[in-house]
């Protein structure tokens, strides 16, 4: 059987700079699974080919079975994978509902029939998800940086995906706000979709600096840095490596 998700050989150049070498990979469909590394590491770069924004030199992204390689965005995400962007850009004199009810337009969601009843209702489940259901009405342009980042989330969400990839989603969130997306993002992936149409939530690819907290939630966790994957494995194991240590400080770590 194929894997549910597959980066193979993955490589980017930006002239002659290569961002993303000959990267390879696998998600479960019943993972979630973080990737971190340091700045300029090329976590963003390597999901960007996945999503669409680039196109690779070499090598292959297979979803479900099918190589979407090079694939425009919107085909990808009316695939089921969908990904969030560091940088927000909402539709910020439409109201916060109206910014994810246009997730809810996706013509995978559409295509069922009687949505137009039930787009409102899915886009306040994600709200509610992601802790700002209370804001529905107001111009996204009055949300804190924060609240832009929990929205972001949740447009992503309405759109069902089966494979989820957030940028960063804790950043610019204060410790508590960062628990309650957390948490969010768990109940997510184990107790279904938004809409509660489906009873199995999407698999997660989560890049973030936040190391303590995304630790929390991840089942397996990736290591990039200039552009190549350097450790794979449990949390646990992860912090313990020498090779990730050195990564992140600089600094070769010796084992007695």
């Amino acid at each position: 059987m194929a894997p549910f998700f597959e980066v193979e050989n993955l490589t980017k150049r930006f002239g002659g700079l290569v961002a993303v070498n000959n990267v390879s990979f696998q998600i479960g469909r019943d993972e979630i699974v973080g990737l971190i590394g340091p700045n300029g590491s090329g976590k963003t770069t390597l999901v960007r080919c996945v999503i669409g924004i680039f196109k690779p030199e070499s090598g292959k992204v297979r979803f479900k079975g099918e190589d979407i390689t090079g694939w425009r965005p919107w085909k990808v995400v009316q695939r089921g994978l969908v990904g969030t962007f560091q940088v927000v850009k909402p539709f910020r004199r439409l109201p916060v509902i109206a910014n994810v009810m246009v997730g809810c337009l996706c013509p995978r969601i559409t295509k069922g029939g009687e949505w137009t009843k039930t787009t409102v209702v899915k886009a306040r489940d994600a709200l509610e998800c992601v802790g700002i259901a209370d804001r529905a009405r107001e111009p996204a342009s009055t949300l804190s940086h924060g609240d832009l980042k929990r929205l972001e989330v949740a447009r992503a969400i309405a759109t069902e995906p089966e494979l989820l990839i957030l940028d960063e989603p804790f950043g610019g969130l204060n410790p508590a706000e960062t628990e309650l997306v957390a948490k969010s993002m768990k109940r997510l992936h184990k107790g279904g979709r938004v809409g509660r149409l489906h009873s199995e939530g999407p698999a997660m690819l989560i890049i973030e600096h936040k190391l303590m907290e995304l630790m929390k939630i991840v089942d397996r966790v990736i290591v990039i840095n200039y552009g190549e994957i350097i450790a794979q494995g449990t949390p646990e194991e992860i912090v313990k490596m020498p090779t990730v240590i050195e990564a992140y400080t600089g600094k070769e770590v010796l084992i007695a």
